[in-house]
Parts: structure tokens; C-alpha cells; sequence
């Protein structure tokens, strides 16, 4: 690829050291791969913005399952078998509102329900969830920067042969078995970037898009107002969650080919053509590279199946010096259609 005289997007001149990184994330890939982020370079030069449309009210508890899976992630707490709750969990709470009769289809671990209590009892006395977020960071030794995508409500609704269903409704009551025709965000018109959003994308040298699902984690986060041209001057690199047709957590690949769209790492590119600067696969799915390559897209293929923290580790290293290495160059036509 041709060296550019002029650097389109300017770097610090000592790369992971001094980058600064924006991650967008949410689910389980998508924590897994802001904890390799955090491993490989300062926490200070990090920042992760999270998918909030997922948050509901379960039980009279504000629930934010991506926020606090990303939070658990860093902290340490994951269940390294689900990869979502706290480890070492118990539920006496969930078996005695069982017994009870009461809802039990959402499952809230004892430790788990400490957060949904604090934070709930904290937003009815007005504050924000971002300084909630904060301060639970701080409590649980997370160095970096964690942010709700928005401090004000936005829900995301699944649209499917069996009706519009709230998320939580068709993702975990529901198991995903709807077949899904599309997606809104409601809140979203009228939600502000949560406080330190924007003024964290405009110090950004990049935004590294997690292997998150597209549909449901990514495009809620880039449906407030403002984050999504807040990305135009940025370079944007993202993580296929899809390895093989398939994504190793979650129903994006389902959602996919109920759409009409055949689940693959390209299906992944062009849903992000409008914002797409690099683009990282599965080696699996190293014969899609030329075709994006071809359509001004830099790919890397590598293995991006992360099974343990040296995983997490190594894709973070690979993709932050593969976008690095394009910065120092000059696509040859950016954000082109896929």
C-alpha cells in the first residue's frame, strides 16, 4: 500500500504507549476484547463506551446486563463459563422468588442484585448513570474510563414474527426463537451522549468497534445523536463477531439470515461501510479479505476466537498494530460502499 505524505489521521509519535483508543462494546466478545485493550496500554489512554439499550427494569431493579458485563470483565468478577455475571455466585434470592412464585426467567445472582440495588436506590435519588458507572468502577479497582453510551433511557425493541418485543423479552425469556424482521431504539431521538462521550471521541486517535453484535449492541450506541458523526473524522477499525457464519455468543448470525443477509465477516464490513476505515477476521474467513481489500478496506485475518486472557491479549496487540500500520498510510479510497 502506497506511503502518504501527509498523514490523514496524525498519531503520537510512540504508538500503544501514547494511543489514545475509543472502544464501543457490549455483550460478552465485546468485553472480552476491551479486557485484552486494557492489558496491552495505559488505562488512562482508554475508554469504552457501552450499549445501554438493553437496560430494563426487572423486579423494580435498573438491570444494565452490557454495562455490567463489561465492568465485571475488567474487574475481574466475570463468570469465566458465561462469560456474563459475577463468579463464585450464589442464588438463594432467585430460588426463594421462585418458590414464591415469582418471575425467575432473568437470572439475578445474589452478589449480582448488590449492584442492581445500589445503582437503582442512586438513580431515584437523580443522579446520573455515568457517575454511578464511575463510582462502581472505582470501588471494583477499574482504571479505565467505562461509559453508558447515554444517561438518559433508551430501549431497545425487537421486531419479530411474534410481535415487537422488548429486548430482554425476546433475547433471554424468549431464548431468541422469534424470527426477527428489525429493530428500534426508542429513546434514542431525543438521548444525549452520556457526560464524557463526546469529549472523549474528540481526543480519540482511534475507535476500535468490538466483536459485539452489530444490530443490537453497536448500532444502539451510534443511534445517539452526535456519536455517529462524532466517528467521521475518526479512524475506525472493527472485530467481525461472526467467525465462520457463525458468532460464538449470542444471535447476531441468527438475526442476520432471518433479515435476508447471509451471516458472514463481509455482511459485518457492510453494515459498517458508512464508518469502516480497517476491518479485522477471522483467519477462517481469510478468503473474505481480498474482496474488501479490493473495496478500499484494509483487513487483517487472524485468529480472533478469544478462549483465555492471552487470547484477549494477543487480538488486542494484533489490532491496535494493524490499524496503527494503516494510519501511517493512506487508504486508497475511504468509507466506500461494500
Amino acid at each position: 500500500m502506497a506511503m502518504s505524505l501527509k498523514n490523514p489521521y496524525p498519531l503520537s509519535p510512540s504508538p500503544l504507549s501514547s494511543l489514545h483508543v475509543v472502544a464501543l462494546a457490549g455483550g460478552v466478545g465485546g468485553a472480552r476484547l476491551v479486557d485484552g485493550l486494557a492489558q496491552v496500554m495505559p488505562a488512562q489512554n482508554l475508554t469504552v463506551i457501552v450499549n445501554t439499550g438493553d437496560d430494563f427494569e426487572h423486579l423494580g431493579l435498573h438491570v444494565c446486563p452490557d454495562l455490567d458485563t463489561v465492568c465485571y470483565t475488567l474487574a475481574g468478577f466475570a463468570n469465566p463459563g458465561t462469560g456474563w455475571g459475577r463468579i463464585d455466585e450464589t442464588w438463594h434470592a432467585l430460588e426463594s422468588l421462585a418458590t414464591l412464585g415469582g418471575p425467575d426467567w432473568f437470572q439475578l445472582g445474589d452478589r449480582d442484585i448488590g449492584t442492581h440495588l445500589e445503582r437503582t436506590r442512586r438513580l431515584k435519588l437523580g443522579e446520573r448513570l455515568s457517575q454511578i458507572t464511575r463510582d462502581f468502577c472505582n470501588a471494583w479497582e477499574v482504571h479505565l474510563t467505562v461509559l453508558p453510551m447515554s444517561d438518559d433511557l433508551v430501549q431497545t425493541w425487537v421486531y419479530t414474527d411474534e410481535g415487537v418485543l422488548p429486548f430482554q423479552e425476546y433475547f433471554v425469556h424468549r431464548r431468541c426463537q422469534p424470527r426477527v424482521s428489525g429493530f428500534s431504539f426508542e429513546g434514542a431521538d431525543h438521548a444525549q451522549p452520556a457526560a464524557g462521550v463526546m469529549e472523549t471521541l474528540g481526543l480519540a486517535d482511534m475507535v476500535v468497534i468490538c466483536p459485539s453484535n452489530p444490530w443490537v449492541s453497536i448500532d444502539p450506541i451510534l443511534a445517539v445523536p452526535g456519536i455517529k458523526s462524532g466517528l467521521g473524522a475518526k479512524f475506525v477499525v472493527a472485530v467481525s463477531p461472526i467467525i465462520g457464519g457463525q458468532t460464538v455468543k449470542g444471535p447476531a448470525a441468527k438475526m442476520y439470515a432471518e433479515m435476508g443477509i447471509e451471516p458472514s465477516a463481509l455482511a459485518v464490513a457492510q453494515h459498517y461501510s458508512e464508518i469502516l476505515n480497517a476491518f479485522v477476521l477471522d483467519q477462517i474467513d481469510a478468503s473474505q479479505a481480498a474482496a474488501l481489500d479490493d473495496r478500499g478496506i484494509p483487513t487483517l485475518a487472524t485468529h480472533t476466537l478469544m478462549t483465555s486472557a492471552d487470547d484477549r491479549r494477543r487480538l488486542a496487540k494484533e489490532v491496535l498494530e494493524f490499524a496503527v500500520k494503516i494510519m501511517g498510510e493512506k487508504p486508497p479510497e475511504r468509507r466506500k460502499s461494500i
